[in-house]
């Protein structure tokens, strides 16, 4: 199954800073699933929440504003195909007016038109983009409605439809318009390279904007070189409980009229440092004044910075001793043993889970918080078997013991329990290619 990012919270309206709440707890529980499990999936269509038109100037015609549109499904084990998209903007009369692309194909009343998506990501594109804009004599204030619905071949039942109810609400207004272009994602960069920002600001409203502000969030391995007057920062806590990152609050008085680009003072600059692995730079552009920005959809983006690194995830094990009733403690650890670090600051998913397999004869009577029962096609049903979850970003030198408490229900010399490390990243890239220490032993009453 394919999780979810923050480029699609994003578009769910949270902001570019969102990144910057996610914690090093709300781990997920790490247990693992049959191979044999029931295959689902479901078909969604990507739709803004809200769209504003600008209202038409006196005795002219209103600029044309785009709507992009999107199909996607859940679960990448399925190829799903021939996605169709049908939009009714019967809803936007004496509001509104659509210029339909190619791929779409109109009734003769020019309101409803199937469009061609072909085949459905599990990622979100936008494959339909629409031209809007307001007609003449749609006051400000005037409100109407585009609706969808969606099907596409494939799935596990072969044809895939979308849920009811989807819409996009388009509303004419005026104002300033700011927004970004989305940059493309960066790989392979070594350690200690020097990369520019592709920061631009775009006023694509019918308003003037009196100055903007900027929210920039850089993950722990990348260092802001460039620092403006008129930002203040906070630097990166790698001890504290958040993820660690460089936040920068700025305010620039620069106008940007409708239709005009500027950029910042300076270039904005950043250098990949030596920890440096999934790391990415968020940024967000709003009005001054709590003017509200009339599309907020392009405010916020997040740059993904890829650096040619790696990462030792490690597991350790311990020997212990007891008789028959007796209650030992057998503290598993984990360890990163950089030189990077690792985040998986899209998901939020766990960046490892490591599988705990007790040894023989015991069982578990107090289990640490993060861990919990958990089951592997194969497992023997007579071995006690937990996951615990690691953070959603682990530092090099991180060291997390999991301490488990056994009672020795009958002696077993030599008994021998297994910690296994299960690394998971958001890109597939292999970060780790030690693998030979991913895997320890816990042994209970060694003879030698």
């Amino acid at each position: 199954m394919s999780s979810v990012s923050v480029g699609r919270l994003l578009r769910r309206g949270a902001c570019a800073g969102a990144v910057g709440a996610l914690v090093l707890s709300g781990l997920g529980s790490g247990a693992a699933f049959a191979d044999d499990e029931p295959q689902t999936d479901q078909l969604w269509i990507q739709a803004p929440y809200d769209q504003t038109v600008t209202v038409a100037p006196d005795g002219g015609t209103a600029q044309y504003r785009t709507l992009a549109l999107g199909l996607y499904h859940d679960n990448d084990n399925f190829t799903v195909t021939d996605g169709h998209l049908t939009v009714d903007i019967s809803g936007l009369a004496g509001v509104a007016e659509v210029v339909w692309p190619d791929t779409c194909t109109p009734n003769g009343a020019g309101t409803v038109a199937v469009c061609d998506t072909g085949d459905v990501p599990t990622g979100y594109s936008a494959e339909v983009q629409l031209k809007v804009r307001a007609v003449a004599g749609a006051a400000l204030g005037a409100r109407g409605t585009i609706e969808y619905s969606a099907e596409a071949t494939g799935g596990p039942d072969g044809t895939l439809t979308a849920p009811e109810g989807y819409e996009t609400p388009v509303t004419v207004r005026s104002g300033p318009d700011l927004g970004t272009a989305a940059p493309q994602d960066t790989t392979g960069v070594a350690p200690g390279t020097d990369l520019t920002v592709p920061f631009a600001v775009t006023n694509t409203g019918n308003e003037t904007a009196h100055g903007f502000t900027v929210q920039m969030y850089a993950t722990y391995g990348l260092d802001v070189v460039t620092r403006y007057p008129q930002c203040t920062y906070t630097e990166p806590d790698a001890g504290g409980t958040y993820m660690p990152m460089t936040h920068a609050t700025c305010t620039f008085d620069t106008d940007i009229a409708p239709g005009a680009t500027v950029e910042l003072p300076a270039p904005l600059r950043l250098t990949v440092n030596d920890h440096a692995l999934f790391d990415r730079f968020d940024y967000d552009v709003e009005p001054v004044d709590g003017i509200t920005d009339l599309d907020s959809s392009d405010n916020g983006r997040a740059w993904s910075i890829e650096a040619d690194n790696t990462a030792d995830f490690a597991a350790h094990g311990t020997e212990v001793s007891g008789a028959a009733g007796d209650t030992v403690t057998t503290a598993i650890r984990f360890t990163n043993d950089g030189p990077a670090w690792v985040a998986n600051a899209g998901s939020g998913d766990p960046v490892a889970v490591v599988d705990y397999y007790l040894p023989e004869g015991t069982t578990a009577t107090t289990v640490p918080e993060h861990c919990s029962g958990a089951h592997s096609p194969g497992d023997d049903s007579t071995i006690g078997h937990f996951a615990c979850s690691l953070p959603i970003w682990v530092k090099s030198g991180t060291d997390v013991s999991f301490p488990f408490q056994l009672r020795i229900n009958r002696v077993v010399p030599d008994a021998t329990g297994h910690v296994i490390v299960h690394a998971h990243a958001d890109k597939p890239t292999v970060f780790d290619p030690n693998s030979a220490n991913n895997t320890a032993d816990v042994i209970l009453n060694p003879t030698a």
